[in-house]
């Protein structure tokens, strides 16, 4: 199972992490901690030698309820950011986190390697035509209606078969335009109750019918500080907990804030397999 970015092969056999990187206000929970260039530099470096194989880099907070921001807004935010982090670090394999086609086709031209969207080509007609002619690896998300509106659609009459259906057809459209290295999030957070996530994650194992690597997002979210009646900042063990649960049912790439501990049980999951 391999992806091609920047025209090196990656095996997705073994999994892998990527590091968030919000450069955004409002954040669910390191918004605005990433304002300057000193301190973008530094979690960067952080991320890589803690073991991250992607960095992905986001403009726009897709929290639930989240504010619009306009595309030279998100253009001003990520551009430069992917610029700083090619200067200093030229061989990262940066993600943005993206649903506008013009964002993802700037993004890459200024270096980026691969576009995260979280609408799946559903909020921007011609991101998938887009993808498509840049030859870019792409991650599509299950949502339904956008970050303001999402937690008003979780209305599902058999969750996972939907999720799988809705990758059906958004994969199809992919192909059509020939994007081959497509990765799948389920979107966990994303028009879905605090129960419907934990029964998605309970059953992930069952969107391995898309034949595509499936890419996990649990890091520090609701579904876990709720239910531990606590804050995302105190949610490290809970998320270390459901990476493993994730890994175990066919996850491929660990989406985190912190990568250390995400490569701590992407080891211990290896040697599990191992034995």
């Amino acid at each position: 199972m391999t992806i091609n970015c920047k025209g090196k092969l990656l095996d997705l056999s073994t999994p892998k992490v990527m590091g968030i990187l919000n450069v955004t206000p409002d954040s669910f929970y390191d918004g605005g901690l990433y304002k300057d260039e000193s301190s973008i530099i530094n979690q960067v470096e952080t991320m890589r030698n803690d073991g991250a194989t992607f960095i992905d880099v986001g403009g726009y907070s897709s929290r639930p309820g989240a504010n619009f921001v306009s595309e030279s807004e998100e253009l001003n935010r990520v551009i430069p950011v992917i610029e700083l982090i090619m200067r200093n670090f030229p061989e990262t394999l940066v993600s943005v986190d993206t649903f506008r086609s013009h964002v993802a086709k700037e993004s890459i031209k200024n270096g980026a390697a691969l576009i995260n969207d979280i609408s799946a080509g559903k909020l921007d007609g011609n991101m998938i035509s887009t993808i498509g002619q840049l030859g870019v690896p792409y991650i599509m998300m299950h949502m339904k209606g956008d970050p303001k509106t999402m937690q008003k659609h979780t209305d599902y009459n058999d969750l996972v078969k939907e999720i799988n259906f809705y990758f059906a057809e958004q994969i199809a459209k992919a192909h059509k335009e020939q994007i081959n290295d497509i990765i799948i999030d389920p979107g966990f957070g994303f028009a879905k109750t605090l129960e419907q996530n934990y029964e998605l994650l309970n059953n992930l194992e069952l969107l391995q019918l898309t034949d595509k690597p499936i890419l996990a997002g649990v890091s520090r979210k609701s579904m876990i500080y709720k239910t531990l009646n606590t804050t995302s900042k105190n949610a490290l063990n809970g998320t270390t907990a459901l990476h493993m649960v994730a890994l175990q049912k066919g996850a491929k790439i660990l989406r985190v804030h912190d990568v250390k501990e995400a490569m701590e049980c992407i080891a211990l999951y290896n040697k599990l397999n191992a034995s």
